[in-house]
Formats: C-alpha cells, sequence, structure tokens
C-alpha cells in the first residue's frame, strides 16, 4: 500500500426519485431566504416553474447560462444576483448552469444548490471552467464547491436519447482519468470503478428505454461518482484536450468528451495498462478500443469533423494543448498529439 492523501467533498447530496420537491426545505435548512433560480434559455420554462413553487424563497430568474461559462455572461448574472438582494443561487440544469451557478459563488460567496438533469458531473466538484477571449482556464478551490446537490431521475426523463448518451460519456471521462491520476488513491479509484460499472449498465438501459426510471437513477449514481472522483484527484491528458477544443472553437461539451475519450484513454493506455486495466475488464478487451466499441453502440459521435473541426485547424489545437500541458503518465509531444487529434477528426477507432 502506497502512502496517498484523500480530501472529501462536504457537499450534501439528496438522492431519490422526487426528491427536488424539497428544493424549499433545502433553502431554508441552509438559513438563507433568497434564491435566484439559473436555467439555460432551453430550460426556462422549468426554471419558471421552479421559482413559483419556491414562491416567496424566490427573487427572480437567470435563464442564459451557456457552455463553457464566458466571463462576460457571469458579469451579468452577478449583476442579477446583487439587484435582487438574493442569497443563495438554484442551478436547475446540466452542467453549463451548474458552471454559472460556480462563477458567481467564487465572485459573491453565493451558497449553491444544484438540481442536476444531464449526468455532467461537476456539481460535486470544486472546480469552475469558464472561457474568457476564446481561452477556457479552470479554477479550484472550496468556495466553488455547491454546498446541496439534489438528484432527482424523475428531471432526466425529458433528456434526450442523444444527450444523454454524450453526457453519461462525458462523466466515464472523469473516472477513466481519475484511474491514472499523479495524485490518485485507493479511495477515488474505487469510486471511479464503481462509477464506470454503473454508466455502462445505465446507458445501454436509458437507450433502449429512456423513460425507465430505474436506469436513470443507476446513471445519475454513476455521474455523481464520476464528478465526486473529477474533484478529488488532478485532471489529465483528456481534460486538457477538451478544455482546449471545447474553449478555442466552442465545442459542445459532451460531445467534444464522448468523441476525444476513446483517443486520450488508447494514448495514455500504451503508458500504464496496468492502471486502466479495470476500465479494459469493464469494456472488453483494451480499453480505449472498448471504449470506441461502447459509444459506437450507444450512437453517440465518433469525429470531430461531425462537431465541426475542420483539419487545418488540428496544428493550432496541438500547438495550444502542448504549450502548457497538464500532467500525463505518457510524455506529451507534440507530433503525437496531432496524430492523437487527426484520428479522432476522421472518427477511426485507436489503435
Amino acid at each position: 500500500m502506497q502512502p496517498f492523501v484523500y480530501m472529501a467533498a462536504p457537499a450534501r447530496i439528496v438522492f431519490g426519485a422526487g426528491s427536488s420537491a424539497g428544493v424549499a426545505e433545502e433553502i431554508r435548512r441552509l438559513g438563507l431566504s433568497r434564491a435566484l433560480v439559473l436555467s439555460t434559455p432551453q430550460q426556462k420554462g422549468d426554471a419558471e416553474a421552479l421559482a413559483a413553487r419556491l414562491g416567496r424563497l424566490a427573487v427572480g430568474v437567470f435563464c442564459d447560462a451557456a457552455m463553457h461559462t464566458p466571463v462576460e455572461l457571469t458579469k451579468n448574472a452577478v449583476e442579477v444576483y446583487r439587484t435582487t438582494g438574493a442569497d443563495c443561487i438554484v442551478a436547475l440544469g446540466g452542467g453549463s448552469t451548474t458552471g454559472l451557478g460556480k462563477a458567481i459563488a467564487l465572485r459573491t460567496d453565493a451558497a449553491q444548490i444544484v438540481i442536476p438533469t444531464t449526468y455532467a458531473g461537476s456539481e460535486v466538484t470544486p472546480i469552475l471552467g469558464q472561457t474568457e477571449n476564446g481561452v477556457k482556464t479552470t479554477i479550484r478551490g472550496p468556495e466553488i464547491l455547491p454546498e446541496v446537490v439534489i438528484y432527482d431521475a424523475e428531471l432526466t426523463l425529458g433528456l434526450p436519447v442523444a444527450i444523454s448518451m454524450t453526457s453519461g460519456l462525458n462523466a466515464m471521462a472523469h473516472a477513466a482519468e481519475a484511474l491514472y491520476a499523479q495524485d490518485r488513491n485507493p479511495i477515488a479509484s474505487l469510486m471511479a470503478v464503481e462509477g464506470l460499472r454503473a454508466m455502462i449498465e445505465a446507458l445501454p438501459r436509458v437507450k433502449a428505454a429512456p423513460q425507465d426510471v430505474k436506469a436513470r437513477e443507476i446513471a445519475l449514481y454513476g455521474g455523481w461518482l464520476c464528478g465526486t472522483v473529477l474533484g478529488a484527484v488532478g485532471m489529465s491528458l483528456h481534460h486538457k484536450l477538451c478544455h482546449t477544443l471545447g474553449g478555442s472553437l466552442d465545442l459542445p461539451h459532451a460531445e467534444t468528451h464522448a468523441v476525444l475519450l476513446p483517443h486520450t484513454i488508447a494514448y495514455v493506455e500504451q503508458a500504464v495498462p496496468d492502471l486502466l486495466a479495470p476500465l479494459a475488464s469493464l469494456v472488453g478487451g483494451r480499453a480505449g478500443t472498448g471504449l470506441y466499441d461502447f459509444a459506437a453502440r450507444l450512437g453517440a459521435p465518433s469525429s470531430l469533423a461531425a462537431l465541426g473541426v475542420r483539419s487545418d485547424d488540428l496544428d493550432r489545437m496541438a500547438e495550444l494543448a502542448t504549450a502548457n500541458p497538464y500532467w500525463c503518465p505518457r510524455p506529451i509531444e507534440k507530433t503525437a498529439i496531432r496524430d492523437l487529434l487527426q484520428r479522432a477528426l476522421d472518427g477511426a477507432r485507436p489503435e
């Protein structure tokens, strides 16, 4: 047994179908009474309905959350937060809404209650990714971690199948990288493997029967675990590439993770196959190719070209990704990363 350090995230987790009915109770439990409800434009109706149910506990709704958390947008949201006299945030939605809530909390110390409707997992991490001038950067700190997370599978029944699949693969990326993180530890690895197992069980069931609440619960459970390990250990090559491409080219977040995941895992697997053996066992064969085949069975996008990336983008992306790389157990070489991106652009199966 090697020495290790494990930092437990102190968030309160409320899990169960129908649990979102207790939002008002959670606001009061925090000793607060003036919530600003957040969502994306697509979930505006749901956010307004939630605010109506909260009644006097809600002071407003901000429905402009966007991918990659643009700093300019955050400034607008902070102004609304302060103008309304809010003392907490209720973020309803996926990673974009959660990210906006974190960005507001970073600037105001607002308490956060998050109700995830996807499997992104960012609701249980002390990490904020935000974009300014076309560059996405990450910040980590205890003030960014939401205080309460409510997982209600009933709220995910309307999540389209295609988004469910890519969101689930996004969550799996967090756990896969935890297995070889520089600061990995036995507790995080246990959660990572269990999170991966849950997702591999749940996603095919969700695809076959989107209204299966039990399958949705397993997926939310997996998303929670995968997100938790992302908050417990450092990120590596996969997240660096996703942040680089997503922030620079304004790509859809979950889809970018889904496309890149088999390729980044295959790249690292060449250096540390032993660390990725638990994942390889779950998907069959090798980890990288197994993930590619699993994603294909889910009908997830397999090429960066399908997301709008062009061949002439790749040299610049490889340059950006290797200029200030995250730690990785395999050396980060620009030519090798350029080759990885080319395979991902083409949708080729990893070797």
